[in-house]
This record gives structure tokens, C-alpha cells and sequence, in this order.
């Protein structure tokens, strides 16, 4: 294709796609492409794996995990690392065609040029898988592995480059939601029993003085092994974005150097990194165009990547990142920051583990009354206008009501006061965005508890989309039957109008409106 063609995040253009020379997420056209032809690549090694199951390793499974990833909106804006990938992709695949069958590579404009229905479910798997493979990817660097998981992304990928009918991809699409509830269980196991299980933890936003480093993306392990190698180094550790719920595991709060949090979600980097006195360690998707006043301080790791910065290969040696944090010294003075609202603390870890243990005390207060709604307000966060509806939504919520909310849609108002209710607080924080999982685990537990079905409890899902990991994510809730979702700042561009109308007709899912009018729907 001449010009690129990407409508895959929230804020693709004019909410129909980015075409032309760039994409609103700052990616050239040529870097799109490029992730084209690897998508492309990707999907002809998938094919191949079919016919020849024997002769798949465990190589290939992360070549497929990484170069899915590699796609995802924000992750990669560097054209050569991505050209790199295609060869790995295109060599495992020569590789695995030990019976030198005839093959023919797949083009992505079998999928744009689609009529817009076939696009749009075909849409929805790609987009899908590859949110899932950022979490399988976690899950794999810590050693585990689930093979109805690995399999599918095959099965997934063999799906789209087929001529199917809508009829034979719908079961795929949900297909795609149900392994991912796997994989977010998948990587739960992992980060719980590395990590232990998260315990609620207020975090500080204020930044003491001296040299600091900064980490921000999703990957614990990346976390743990800088914490490792910065021990008695003088140089203190804060999260940033999606990082924050490290705070609350057990084995990471042991590390008295990991201080606190700065910043908030990743969409504010490029003001709140302007002449930052510290580096600033990427380590998934959540890399913005990267301005003079901090590009000599910017370190990527795993398939982040971005021209002319220091990447950090697979030996995880931080060496360069310690030595920036030394030479750039930090603050001269502890420097107070506040979240959005004014907050100058935040709280995390409100996991599965912690919920359900108190899910006596959450059962008798519904029952008494005392918890009249429980609003899952959570999902990515992004720049475009009309974001704020969750900051108002969340404020006006009435004081018998508990918010849960996870991923950085909640640095929107996760620094609010809102009180207790029941001696509950009123926000928890359930964690990054795969710990959806958890959600779904304290749904499913209060179903039971009350003897009804999870649409029948007094609980709904408002959420805010960006990226492939929240489409996941909410195909993951359409295949559990979850209906009555609130959906914004905007529907999907990738969502055609008779794909609508069946979420709608058989899900009930709503865009989200004003606060006030979706808080009298749902309250009544």
C-alpha cells in the first residue's frame, strides 16, 4: 500500500483511520507499513506452523509473541528493529517449512480491502491477539506457558488469513475473548508466585532527593531485575503509569530504594519528562515521540523500541541506565508532586486476593444495604478530548456506591478522597490492565455468594479503550455473557455498523454519554 492505513487505537483519525504520512500516535507511515508486512509475515508463519505442528519450538512461540507485541499502538517507532523481526519472522518460517510446501505470503490488503464486516471481526482478532500476546509475553519471561493459549495464536492468526464468512468468524472472535481470560489467569499465577500477592499499599508521589530512575510500561520482571542490580547504588527507584501496582507485591515492596510514584498516565510523558533530572526505563507499550528536552535520558528494553535511543537487550544489564541517574543527580531537593486532582498519595492492591478475603464483610453490606452499586470504572487512558466524563463520572458517584478500577484510566481520579463506605475504601485499585482477571475473579465470587448470575449483580463496567489490550480485554467479557457495558470516549473505527448492531443487540453495550445521565441509568 502507498500510504498507511491504521485504525487500530482510540484515537485514530477523525475516529475513521490514519492514512497518509502519519498516525496520530506519532508513527511515520513508512513504520506503519513496516508493521503491516511483520503482521503479514507473522500471519504466513502461523499458516506454515499448521501444516508442519512437529517442527514448532518454543522459538517460534516467541518470535510470534514478540512480533505481535512489536505491533501494538505505541511500542515501536523504530524501522529498523522492526525490519529486524520481519527476517527473524520470515527465517523461522523457511525454517519450519521443512516439508517445502508451497506457501504464499499474506497481505494485509486482504484485510483492509475487505467488505467492512469481514474486516471488522478479522479486525477484532488481529487486534485481539495481539493484546494478548503482550500478557503472554510477561507470563513467558517468568517461565510460564499454557499451551491452549500458545496454540491459539496459530489458530487466530490461520483464522484471518482464510476467506471465511461472518457467520464462521464470530465464533472466533469470542474464541479470542475466552483464551484470553486463560492467559490473563496465566499471567496472574505468574507475577503472583514471583511476586506474591499484592497487599493494599499507599504510594507517595513526592520524589526525594538525589538520583532516581524512573520506570514505566507494564513488565514486573524488568522492575524486579533494576531493583536487583541498583541495590546500595545510592539511586532510588519510582514507577510511573501502568507500573504503579508494583508497589503492592510482597517480594518488590522488600526494596526500600523503590520510593514511590511519579507522574501519571502515559499520555502526559512528554510534559511531565520535560527536563526530568533522572532516566526513564520504557519497557512496554506505552512509548510516546520523544522530545529534545529528555532524549538523551530515554532507555527502551524488550520490543520497545525508538530510533537513536539505548536499548537494553536481552542480558538486562542497566549499567547505562545507572550511570545516566548518577550523572543527571535528581532533585536537589525532595520535590512534591500531586495526581490530577491535587492528591499527593495514591493506593494500589486491591487484587483478587484481597477483595475476596474480606467478601463476608462486602456480602453483608450489600445485603444491609450499605453498598448500593459497585462501578468497575477503569481501561486505558489517552489524550484525545471527552476523558474527563470518568473523572466527573467517578466524583459524582453517590457515597454508597465502591469504585474498582485498574489500568491507567484511573490516574484520572485515583488521587481523589472519596471516604469509606462500610469501612471499605470507596476507590480500589485492582492493578494494570490484565488484572481484569481480577475483576472477573470478584464477579464470579459474588455471583455465587448471592446465588445469581454476574449480570444480575449490582455491577457495571464503565470503560475507557485505547489499544489492542483493552480490546482483549473486553472480548474477554463479551465471551462470559457480561452485558450492559459502558463503552467510550469513542466506539471502535474498526467496529462496522452490523458488528455494532450485534454487541448492541446481544451484549446491550452503550456508549458512554454524559455522567449524569449514565449514572441515573445505572443507579435508576
Amino acid at each position: 500500500m502507498e500510504n498507511m492505513f491504521c485504525f487500530q487505537c482510540e484515537q485514530t483519525a477523525g475516529s475513521v483511520a490514519c492514512r497518509g504520512k502519519a498516525g496520530v500516535c506519532g508513527k511515520k507511515e513508512n513504520t506503519a507499513n513496516l508493521q503491516d508486512a511483520l503482521t503479514s509475515a507473522l500471519i504466513s508463519l502461523a499458516c506454515v506452523a499448521k501444516e508442519n505442528a512437529m517442527n514448532v519450538t518454543e522459538q517460534t512461540h516467541r518470535i510470534i509473541l514478540e512480533g505481535l507485541f512489536t505491533t501494538v499502538t505505541n511500542v515501536s517507532f523504530d524501522d529498523a528493529a522492526i525490519s529486524r523481526q520481519i527476517e527473524i519472522t520470515k527465517n523461522e518460517t523457511e525454517k519450519l517449512n521443512r516439508n517445502k510446501s508451497d506457501y504464499k505470503a499474506y497481505e494485509m490488503e486482504n484485510i483492509w480491502q475487505a467488505n467492512e464486516d469481514i474486516r471488522s471481526l478479522k479486525s477484532l482478532i488481529l487486534f485481539g491477539l495481539r493484546g494478548m500476546a503482550a500478557y503472554a509475553y510477561h507470563a513467558f519471561l517468568l517461565g510460564y506457558k499454557n499451551k491452549e493459549v500458545s496454540d491459539f495464536f496459530y489458530q487466530g492468526l490461520y483464522a484471518i488469513s482464510q476467506d471465511w464468512s461472518m457467520e464462521k468468524l464470530l465464533p472466533v472472535v469470542l474464541e479470542t475473548g475466552k483464551v484470553n481470560l486463560k492467559c490473563m489467569e496465566l499471567l496472574d499465577k505468574a507475577n503472583t508466585e514471583t511476586y506474591g500477592n499484592p497487599v493494599p499499599t499507599t504510594v507517595p508521589l513526592t520524589v526525594e532527593k538525589g538520583p532516581f530512575i524512573v520506570v514505566t510500561g507494564h513488565d514486573l520482571y524488568d522492575l524486579y531485575l533494576l531493583l536487583e542490580q541498583t541495590k546500595d547504588k545510592g539511586i532510588n527507584i519510582y514507577t510511573h503509569g501502568e507500573m504503579l501496582p508494583a508497589h503492592a507485591y510482597p517480594k518488590l515492596k522488600e526494596y526500600p530504594h523503590l520510593k514511590g510514584n511519579f507522574g501519571t498516565a502515559w499520555q502526559n510523558q512528554q510534559k511531565e519528562f520535560d527536563h526530568i533530572p533522572a532516566p526513564v526505563l520504557f519497557t512496554t507499550n506505552c512509548l510516546m515521540p520523544v522530545k529534545d528536552s529528555y532524549r538523551d535520558r530515554v532507555f527502551t528494553t524488550e520490543v520497545v523500541a525508538y530510533p537513536e535511543m539505548v536499548h537494553i537487550d536481552d542480558e538486562r544489564d542497566y549499567t547505562p541506565v545507572i550511570e545516566k541517574a548518577l550523572e543527571l543527580g535528581g532533585y536537589k531537593e525532595d520535590t512534591v508532586f500531586t495526581g490530577i486532582n491535587g492528591g499527593k498519595t495514591v493506593m494500589t492492591g486491591f487484587g483478587h486476593n484481597t477483595v475476596l478475603s474480606v467478601a463476608d464483610k462486602v456480602i453483608d453490606a450489600v445485603k444491609k444495604g450499605d453498598i448500593r452499586h459497585f462501578l468497575l470504572v477503569g481501561g486505558c487512558d489517552g489524550a484525545k478530548p471527552g476523558r474527563n466524563y470518568y473523572t466527573d463520572f467517578v466524583k459524582k458517584s453517590p457515597q454508597d456506591t465502591i469504585i474498582l478500577t485498574l489500568a491507567c484510566g484511573k490516574f484520572r481520579f485515583n488521587d481523589l478522597d472519596l471516604g469509606t463506605v462500610a469501612g471499605l475504601p470507596r476507590i480500589m485499585d485492582m492493578g494494570q490492565c490484565n488484572d481484569a482477571y481480577s475483576a472477573i475473579r470478584v464477579a464470579i465470587a459474588l455471583a455465587e455468594a448471592f446465588k445469581c448470575g454476574v449480570n444480575e449483580l449490582p455491577l457495571t463496567l464503565v470503560l475507557s479503550w485505547y489499544e489492542q489490550k483493552a480490546v482483549c480485554i473486553l472480548l474477554t467479557l463479551l465471551s462470559l455473557g457480561i452485558k450492559n457495558i459502558y463503552l467510550g470516549p469513542t466506539l471502535p473505527a474498526f467496529v462496522s455498523p452490523n458488528v455494532l448492531n450485534y454487541l448492541v443487540e446481544n451484549f446491550n453495550i452503550s456508549p458512554i454519554s454524559t455522567p449524569e445521565e449514565d449514572l441515573k441509568k445505572i443507579l435508576g
